[in-house]
Order: C-alpha cells, then sequence, then structure tokens
C-alpha cells in the first residue's frame, strides 16, 4: 500500500509540473478557444491516458529484461539529467509566451491548409450538432482525433513520458498509472477551460523550474534508497 501511495503521489507531483505550460497544455488551451470543449478534452485525455498507461507498461516490463538494480540506477541518474535539463530551461528562457506563440503559429498553419476546419465562428453550430449526435461516435469525429493526434505525437519522446517509464520502473507502477491519469486530467481539464487566457497567465519559467527542483528530488531520493539497500 505505501508503495501505491509514494507512486501515485510522486506520479501525480510530476506529471502536473511537467503538463502545465508544455506544448499539448497551450494546444489543448487552443484547440478549446475553436472547436467544442467536450471533444477536444475527450480526445486530448484519451491520448494522454493511452501514453500514461504505456509508458507505465514499458517502465513496469524494463526490470523483466534487464536487472532491477540497473533499472534503479538508469531512474536515478534520468530524475538527475531531467531536474538539470528542466532548470536551464527555466534559467535560459527567453520569453514566457514563446511556447505558447509557437503552437499557436503551427496551429495556425494547420488551420489554413486545411480551411474546411471548423473555426471559432461556426462553434455555436458545431456544438449544436454535437448535442445531437450519439457519444460514441464523437471518437469518430475529425476534431476528436485532431486533438488526440496532436496531443499523443506532442507527448511521444517527450520529458514527462520518459520520466514516468523511469517511475513505473522503479515505483508501483498501478500508482503511477493512477497518479499519472489524475495529474493529465487536471492540467488538460484547467487549459480546456480556461483556454487562452489561462495559458497566457502561466510562467513557464516558474514552472520550469519548480519541475526542476522536483526532479532533483526524486534524484536524491532515489539515490539514498541505492545507498541504504
Amino acid at each position: 500500500m505505501t508503495s501505491l501511495v509514494q507512486g501515485f503521489s510522486k506520479s501525480l507531483a510530476m506529471t502536473v509540473l511537467s503538463e502545465i505550460g508544455d506544448k499539448t497544455f497551450f494546444a489543448a488551451a487552443i484547440l478549446a478557444m475553436r472547436h467544442p470543449r467536450n471533444l477536444v478534452l475527450l480526445g486530448c485525455l484519451a491520448a494522454l491516458i493511452v501514453m500514461t498507461i504505456l509508458s507505465a507498461v514499458v517502465g513496469w516490463a524494463a526490470p523483466n529484461l534487464i536487472s532491477r538494480k540497473w533499472t534503479h540506477h538508469i531512474t536515478t541518474v534520468l530524475f538527475f539529467g531531467f531536474g538539470l535539463w528542466s532548470l536551464w530551461d527555466g534559467f535560459m528562457e527567453d520569453g514566457e509566451a514563446e511556447e505558447l506563440a509557437e503552437v499557436e503559429a503551427k496551429l495556425d498553419a494547420d488551420w489554413k491548409a486545411n480551411p474546411g476546419t471548423v473555426k471559432g465562428g461556426n462553434k455555436a453550430d458545431d456544438d449544436s450538432k454535437k448535442e445531437r449526435q450519439p457519444f460514441l461516435t464523437q471518437f469518430f469525429s475529425p476534431i476528436f482525433l485532431k486533438a488526440f493526434s496532436i496531443t499523443f505525437f506532442g507527448e511521444w519522446g517527450d520529458k514527462s513520458q520518459l520520466a514516468t517509464i523511469g517511475l513505473a520502473a522503479d515505483e508501483n507502477p498501478f500508482g503511477v498509472v493512477l497518479g499519472g491519469i489524475l495529474g493529465q486530467a487536471l492540467c488538460t481539464t484547467a487549459a480546456v477551460l480556461g483556454g487562452k487566457s489561462l495559458a497566457c497567465q502561466i510562467s513557464e519559467k516558474i514552472v520550469a523550474l519548480s519541475g526542476g527542483v522536483l526532479f532533483i528530488v526524486f534524484g536524491f531520493q532515489s539515490l539514498l534508497s541505492t545507498v541504504e539497500s
């Protein structure tokens, strides 16, 4: 039970600090401004849940492929590496809205290339159409699929995904999955409901520094457990 709670709490804290101000966070906020929020939320959450489970499964399987001692050492190195990476990003951050502007530019370019996509002016009509659709058919909506694909591929190979793999290799994977999903749900819901106005108020510098400190703490905790054992 203790390992479950520890895996849950570590995963929750890591996910929240990794995802707030992340590219997928900004993408969800911008998509929610131009499309029905329910579909955007469903698409983003589905992608993040799938990614969290896949990452935890890989982390859980890792000790079966190489010794648990080595996976523990690798996880410790990952925590310190991600901590230094996040601290470097925080100290070297030039503009707090830089990542938001980058994501918005990419989405704008995509919408210009696909003029048939629903935009803000037709959002009310699309909401009414969505309400008349059976719930399951919404999963085949182009908006749902766009939110899913942007989020899934945006997270693939991301720092948070690799950290989840390392955490699941070292902690209770079930607790890691639960904490990760709850953290993803909190961040994505805040992004979708808060929209760009909330995204603009988030300090990427503070988030990066906080995440860096958290990863360093996890690294020292993992290192101490190695010494004690």
